[in-house]
């Protein structure tokens, strides 16, 4: 699969449609300090233990490091990562969310991190020594993921970070449910993995590298789990 695959592109404009038609107000709103409902406060806590726990795989000091935060949403991720010294190039399918993160910059991070809307996968962004795709990468199939992963690793020098939704009994169950809905009426849906379907679907697509799992974070409605695929050293 290449970036133009048509059921890559497919999926991509489904997520694509659904941030800019009815979520860019809803995660504006999550990734702020607004009240929230219960629910939502659930998951607002939850990726905020999945940030600390990405964060927790790099060094406190990244200065000189270029670091690709593919669907940075509103920018939080990439903020952290700036302010540890890294260049960021923050990439997320949505143009509206882009402006959102472009506006919560704050100001002495503007120099390190570079937003665009568009492909996460566009070549045009070059060579990174990490990448980081947090919730980023859930509406995808594991074949996807794993030729996504192949796509990445020539491009990266030590490590891509990412989360998926674990297959566990509770979350197939509410996938089930979910899939009875008429699709006009719901959300791109949210596929759950093993790291072991993963890790067999990145040997398919020849993606050369190491598949780990990092963790789970259980908040409510917010189940993720993180992921490292470690990359040959290119030089």
């Amino acid at each position: 699969m290449h970036a133009a695959d048509p059921k890559y592109v497919q999926t991509r404009a489904r997520v694509e449609d659904y941030f800019d038609r009815t979520a860019t107000r809803t995660w504006e709103q999550l990734t702020s300090d607004a009240p929230v409902s219960g629910i939502r406060a659930t998951v607002r806590a939850g990726r905020e233990q999945m940030r600390n726990l990405i964060l927790d795989q790099f060094p406190a000091d990244m200065t000189g490091l270029r670091v690709l935060d593919a669907g940075c949403g509103t920018g939080a991720l990439a903020f952290e990562l700036a302010a540890r010294g890294a260049n960021v190039v923050a990439v997320d399918i949505s143009p509206e969310l882009i402006k959102i993160a472009e506006n919560r910059c704050p100001g002495p991070l503007k120099s390190r991190i570079e937003f665009a809307s568009g492909d996460m996968l566009s070549t045009r962004h070059g060579l990174f020594d990490h990448v980081v795709a947090m919730d980023s990468l859930i509406y995808y199939d594991a074949d996807q993921i794993g030729s996504i992963l192949a796509q990445l690793a020539p491009r990266v020098r030590s490590k891509v970070i990412f989360t998926m939704p674990p297959r566990t009994k509770m979350l197939m169950a509410m996938w089930r449910v979910g899939k009875l809905f008429p699709r006009s009426n719901r959300s791109p849906v949210m596929v759950p993995h093993t790291a072991q379907g993963i890790a067999q679907s990145a040997r398919d697509a020849q993606a050369k590298g190491i598949l780990r799992e990092l963790g789970q974070i259980n908040s409510g409605f917010y189940h993720s789990a993180a992921l490292e695929f470690s990359t040959e050293v290119r030089t």
